[in-house]
């Protein structure tokens, strides 16, 4: 597995394993009070958006050769490190309101 791949395969894991935790978030905030529930679904909206945006980034990269690859390469991983930022801001917040 040349380096491409291997980064292709290390971003797809990541962006399933942030999926899976925002469904995990989606169940928790389901549960909370009225109030944690409320800011919950706005912090998981903007996680849902940015998810998106790297999810289509990621297509991008993966569609992508020569020096395309690392100009999409450069933008994924801005859009990664945005979304890795706010995944800790919620779970931070999170962790406040006793989630």
């Amino acid at each position: 597995m040349g380096k491409k791949e291997e980064y292709q395969a290390k971003i797809e894991a990541q962006l399933k394993k942030w999926g899976a935790e925002l469904e995990e978030l989606k169940a928790k905030a389901a549960k909370a009070s009225q109030d944690v529930k409320a800011e919950l679904n706005k912090q998981i909206e903007t996680l849902k958006a940015r998810q998106d945006a790297a999810q289509k980034k990621f297509k991008e990269l993966k569609a992508a050769s020569g020096e395309a690859w690392q100009d999409v390469k450069a933008s994924l991983e801005k859009t990664v490190a945005e979304l890795k930022e706010a995944w800790s801001g919620v779970l931070s917040r999170f962790r406040k309101k006793g989630g």
